[in-house]
């Protein structure tokens, strides 16, 4: 998609007032821009204090300028950034100065979509962009810097090549039917196809880190009634789940169901004092199949119990007092564990589910790969075929093949000015 030949400008800094504040502006030539606003010309990436003047040679402002030329800067455009005064008047001025010389506003997003289409940034670079801007804690604001400074990127390329040179093989042999299967095996593509497999594995735990630490981790609360729930974690509770008539119970009950659905994790509460009681064994059974569980006996204080964790069958099991706050931290632990998770994140990419949908399909082409090698006469085109499936998922995470729909939805999300 070629780069759009228009001039955009808009507020780059945060709605209100402030000490400073920068209009942004890109596009192709913006030289009618800087003689209408500026009363001096602008040496290239140099800051230059200057007056910023409107259209009766008035003074709008006073701050400083600086033009980067096309292509070394931002969007891969000229670009040029008006450093004023902080107050929303004064930058509606100088923003609406800019508009009547030419540009037009910018949408949500638009500086670093044409970053990305002029080959600036891929396109899990300009996601990383968004999620630096967005970022809640020091760990997620360093997971999104690596991915904006390429690291998430490289990690792809990677796996990209090595895909791309068992493709080379497989396409060989299509065109020496003859020699096919001895040519394959002879390459040792089958040890090629489970080390990308194994590179590939680690790329998802990677990624399926920092996609916790961008969306949080949904753990929803369930059990009897007065088990407990509410002194473990108030947010998160939800109604006691059994048969009921009252209609108020039946809609909480409708709601804890709905959130079971969308849950990362269910905490199933129990009495300490009854470990085996139906209804427990019950709720655990309406629990989706694939969906990990941990089971908290609760009031070990009343039941004369230490705190103790371990595993009973498929799920954790944690003995605990939410009342003492005994076998707390044994919770927290299994939480972690539970979801694949650590408190060391720092090797993390800031992942989005569609990063972790694209590694998925990756790995299911990769595998069907896998399965058509270990026939008796391996099925060499169909083999070809899951590894270029594999290398079109893993390439639309950095764009390379990414329909223009998909392009819209994610720089619809940014903020206007970035």
């Amino acid at each position: 998609m070629p780069a759009p030949a228009d001039i955009i400008a808009a507020v780059a800094t945060p709605a209100g007032r402030g000490g400073i504040g920068v209009i942004r502006v890109s596009g192709p030539d913006l030289g009618r821009i800087v003689a209408g606003v500026v009363d001096r010309p602008l040496a290239p990436r140099v800051a230059t204090f200057a007056t910023f003047f409107g259209a009766q040679g008035e003074a709008l402002d006073q701050g400083l300028a600086l033009l980067f030329p096309a292509p070394a800067s931002y969007t891969g455009e000229t670009v040029l950034e008006l450093q004023g005064h902080g107050g929303p008047a004064v930058l509606a001025l100088l923003l609406n100065r800019c508009l009547d010389l030419g540009a037009r506003m910018a949408e949500p997003g638009e500086f670093t979509k044409r970053a990305f289409l002029n080959g600036k940034l891929d396109l899990a670079q300009a996601e990383g962009v968004a999620d630096l801007i967005e970022a809640a804690t020091t760990t997620a604001a360093r997971a999104a810097a690596r991915s904006l400074t390429g690291a998430f990127s490289r990690e792809i390329h990677t796996a990209v090549d090595a895909l791309i040179e068992l493709r080379m093989f497989s396409e060989a042999t299509l065109d020496f039917p003859e020699e096919d299967v001895e040519f394959i095996r002879a390459a040792d593509a089958a040890g090629k196809l489970a080390a990308l497999r194994e590179r590939l594995a680690a790329i998802v735990g990677r990624a399926r880190q920092g996609s916790l630490l961008r969306e949080g981790l949904g753990v929803v609360l369930i059990g009897q009634p007065n088990v407990g729930k509410s002194s473990h974690l108030n947010q998160l509770v939800t109604a006691g789940l059994r048969p009921t008539g009252d209609a108020v119970e039946k809609l909480g009950i409708e709601r804890t169901l709905s959130a079971i659905a969308r849950a990362d994790l269910a905490l199933i509460v129990t009495d300490a004092r009854e470990p085996d009681h139906p209804a427990d064994a019950a709720i655990a059974a309406r629990l989706p199949a694939a969906l990990p569980r941990i089971v908290v006996r609760n009031k070990i204080d009343l039941a004369g119990l230490e705190p103790r964790s371990g595993r009973n069958g498929r799920a954790s099991e944690v003995w605990l007092s939410a009342l003492s706050g005994a076998g707390v931290e044994l919770l927290r632990e299994a939480i972690l564990a539970a979801v694949g998770a650590h408190e060391n994140m720092e090797g993390s990419f800031l992942a989005r589910e569609r990063h972790l949908r694209a590694l998925h399909a990756a790995d299911l082409h990769l595998a069907a790969a896998a399965a058509h090698l270990e026939a008796a006469v391996p099925p060499l085109e169909l083999f070809a075929e899951e590894l270029r499936e594999a290398q079109a998922a893993l390439s639309a995470i950095t764009g390379e093949f990414t329909a223009d729909d998909l392009l819209g939805a994610i720089f619809s999300r940014f903020c206007i000015g970035k």
